[in-house]
């Protein structure tokens, strides 16, 4: 897959294709193709900042597990403070409120995987500042989430909230 990521890149081929490639309806073909877009697009951010929009704008459109833990991942990196300054400008063009909605929605769903709820939380952290009422919510999800959860859960739920002051 690695090997697989370079001749994609090497050979420009066209992240809106790559993305497309993820909704496939194999669940296996969509898998394989989120990996390759997760090495792709975070090994360099910035040469896709043209589909950037694209990317944001079929994040609601995720359905398959596999692909979620990915995508949150993507969105995850993608909105940490130390992202290089034209991904920041080029981000505040782009109507994050569907993605807030999703990553609420996957930390809330029961049969989400541990590893989507943890990326979705980091995301929706640093996604704070953008849209205040996030510290409030994220904070009564992870202590929702951490009253049974997984030690997975208990640790980052714990991080968050101190990072939120809780």
């Amino acid at each position: 897959m690695l090997e697989l990521s370079r001749i994609l890149k090497e050979q420009q081929f066209a992240l809106r294709d790559i993305i497309d490639i993820t909704f496939h309806p194999d669940k296996a073909v969509s898998f394989r193709a989120v990996w390759i877009l997760e090495n792709v697009f975070l090994t360099d951010p910035e040469s896709y900042l043209p589909d950037l929009h694209y990317l944001i704008g079929r994040f609601k459109d995720v359905k398959h597990q596999s692909c979620m833990r990915h995508y949150a991942k993507i969105i995850m990196h993608i909105t940490e403070p130390d992202v290089p300054a034209s991904l920041q400008i080029k981000l505040k063009e782009i109507d994050f409120e569907p993605v807030v909605e999703q990553l609420f929605d996957w930390m809330i769903n029961p049969k989400t995987k541990v590893a989507v709820k943890i990326f979705a939380g980091r995301a929706l952290f640093n996604l704070k500042d953008a849209f205040p009422w996030i510290k409030e919510e994220l904070a009564a999800q992870f202590e929702f989430l951490m009253r049974d959860g997984s030690p997975g859960i208990q640790s980052r739920g714990k991080k968050i909230l101190k990072e939120i002051g809780k």
